[in-house]
């Protein structure tokens, strides 16, 4: 039988009691699958389907027997043959990564492009030439090779092949296309499929590892193929493994590829693959996902000379179990922060969005590690638990992050999209910990986390203070200036028809009660100070000063002044103990930038454009 479903969500044990009643199960995406095939292959469509619903089906009319040249290639048997596309067409099978499903783990090639079948049928119709080779795997089963008399030595024959009748079984399914999948299908339904002949390399029984091995070889120095989809094939080709590293990278691997397909998945339809275009929605690459994903120890803790001597939280006995474990323990995590915060997960890289990209994914991703490490510290060891258990004890954890996060305000979310790269992750990992920590003081505690905010404080109020310098500097030169060029009738003119009469005050009687007269009045001006000065003379400064959005008030467009004067004033007293925040020191230094532009444009005499992301304030 076979069952469609529509809107369904199917647990392990359902798909498991379909699988031994031998009923098949296609969903929408399938159905998206064929439908598509369809559109690009048009009759050749059929078999595809066929493949998947009757694999290995016995179809009399299959039956065939060509000539072939039988020899051997890095250590396997192959034969070279020629054959119809009609023919090939109806036993060739092609395991698109496009599809997703989590129980192919052989999917290696990518989809076939429309526009590319179009050009290769105009060069059929016009008797164009294909001189390589269709590169196939058939399986033992499906042929048998009779050896003809040979009229060369057995030396030769060693050298140069050996000559016979290649007979392949009748049945859908049999032969498996490693690359040459668009000259293939190009012939479907084309009137030259039953009258031309295709050059095929067949090799004999090869594991899905060394296919995908030979389509990398194949393809991946030709730019239609992105050096990037070698990471996604480390499920097929490191899937047969003996080193237990590289089992680890197919596994993490492949549930990158489930979490993607997985319509029950946090990150469904959220991943950039090699083969996608990147939107607002599908913007987490691949490449993050995975590392994310892929630390060590929550696989294999401890290993020797090629011998595991403890696992993993995520280690679930075999390859199988430990995608299925690790996907449920991902999606376990990643839940419960969707269902809290729905509005700003939803948004994904769009306006206001940034916790589903790639930055707050691994921060969320790089929490649940350590979530891992505090259990263990305190329960024992988590591979001896099952999946139930191991889910069970990461919740709490995750709908406390998830609380946090839906209760951010929109300012807090910006400035925590603002972190970025490695230094950006970390710190919103460590933020993280840090809301945790105050919901398990007892029983989350990562190790290096206070070491890690003394380390930061250090380092972040010494480059706030070189920030806020360089930014004082900056505004005392544009002001000035500006006064001077603007108030030149007589060489007090700045200063007595320029600067506010509250202004002169205040740095008048700074000036008076300094014993060691530092020179000019100029010299006795605060930072706040030149914020009046800009205000009062808002014609003059609104376009060198203002910061934001143009139809702003004045008061909003540089209240900047008032941010970088409060912490201009915590970095001036390293005594109170305060710590100017990442973001904080990110939003400074963005000040600073956007001011030295200003100043340059001043000197030169050329407005300045406002950055973009000025104007989305």
């Amino acid at each position: 039988m076979a069952f469609f479903l529509e809107n369904v969500n199917l647990s392990d044990n359902d798909r498991e009691r379909a699988r031994d009643a031998n009923v098949l199960l296609f969903d929408e995406g399938d159905l998206e699958y064929y439908e598509k095939l369809v559109t690009h292959l048009g009759p050749a469509a059929r078999f595809q389907f066929y493949a998947d619903a009757v694999p290995g089906k016995v179809i009399s009319g299959l039956a065939i027997r060509v000539p072939a040249v039988k020899t051997k290639m890095g250590g396997h048997n192959c034969y070279t043959f020629p054959i119809s596309p009609e023919y090939l067409l109806k036993i060739a099978y092609v395991s698109h990564r496009a599809r997703g499903k989590a129980s192919d783990i052989h999917a290696y090639q990518r989809m076939i492009a429309k526009s590319r079948l179009n050009k290769i049928r105009d060069c059929i119709s016009e008797q164009g030439i294909f001189p390589t080779n269709i590169v196939l795997n058939i399986e033992k089963k499906f042929i048998t090779f009779e050896k003809v008399k040979q009229e060369n030595s057995e030396e030769e024959q060693s050298a140069s092949g050996t000559l016979g009748w290649l007979q392949i079984r009748p049945a859908y399914k049999s032969a498996w296309t490693i690359d040459g999948q668009h000259r293939l299908f190009a012939y479907s339904g084309h009137p030259r499929a039953a009258k031309s002949h295709l050059s095929v390399l067949a090799f004999e029984g090869l594991s899905p590892s060394v296919q995908a091995g030979l389509f990398v070889d194949i393809n991946a120095k030709q730019k239609s193929v992105k050096q990037s989809l070698l990471q996604e094939l480390d499920a097929e080709l490191h899937w047969e493994s003996d080193r237990i590293a590289d089992r680890v990278r197919a596994i993490v691997s492949k549930v990158v590829q489930v979490l993607d397909a997985d319509k029950g998945s946090p990150l469904h339809g959220r991943v950039l693959s090699a083969d996608v275009q990147k939107d607002a929605v599908r913007c987490i690459s691949f490449t993050s996902l995975y590392r994310a994903i892929a630390k060590p120890r929550l696989y294999v803790v401890k290993e020797s000379k090629g011998e595991v001597l403890e696992y993993g939280p995520f280690w679930g006995g075999d390859n199988e179990r430990t995608l299925k474990r690790a996907n449920r323990a991902v999606k376990a995590w990643l839940s419960p922060i969707r269902d809290a915060a729905t509005d700003w997960w939803d948004l994904g890289s769009g306006d206001g969005g940034g916790l589903t990209m790639n930055d707050g994914i691994t921060a969320c991703l790089n929490v649940l590690d350590s979530v891992l490490e505090s259990i263990e510290r305190s329960s024992g060891t988590l591979v001896k638990r099952d999946d139930d258990d191991l889910c069970s004890l990461i919740h709490p954890y995750a709908t406390a992050l998830g609380a946090h996060l839906g209760s951010m305000s929109a300012e807090s979310r910006r400035r925590f999209r603002d972190l970025r790269g490695v230094q950006g992750q970390t710190y919103r990992t460590r933020q993280l910990q840090v809301e945790l920590r105050t919901k398990f003081p007892s029983s989350f505690d990562p190790a290096g986390l206070d070491e890690f905010f003394k380390r930061e404080s250090e380092q972040t109020n010494l480059k706030a203070k070189v920030a806020t310098d360089h930014i004082e500097q900056m505004i005392q030169s544009i002001v000035m200036q500006e006064l001077r060029q603007n108030f030149k009738s007589t060489s007090e003119s700045w200063w007595l028809d320029g600067v506010p009469k509250q202004v002169r005050i205040v740095v008048s009687q700074r000036a008076e009660q300094d014993d060691k007269r530092r020179g000019s009045l100029e010299a006795y001006f605060d930072l706040i100070d030149y914020r009046k000065i800009a205000i009062d003379q808002w014609t003059i400064f609104q376009n060198v000063l203002g910061y934001g959005k143009k139809n702003d008030s004045k008061e909003r467009r540089t209240k900047w002044f008032v941010e970088v004067n409060d912490w201009r004033n915590v970095v001036a007293h390293p005594s109170s103990g305060k710590t100017v925040p990442l973001e904080e020191l990110a939003k400074l230094m963005e000040y600073e930038n956007w001011l030295r532009a200003r100043q340059q444009g001043t000197e030169e005499g050329v407005d300045v454009a406002e950055p973009e992301n000025v104007e989305q304030e």
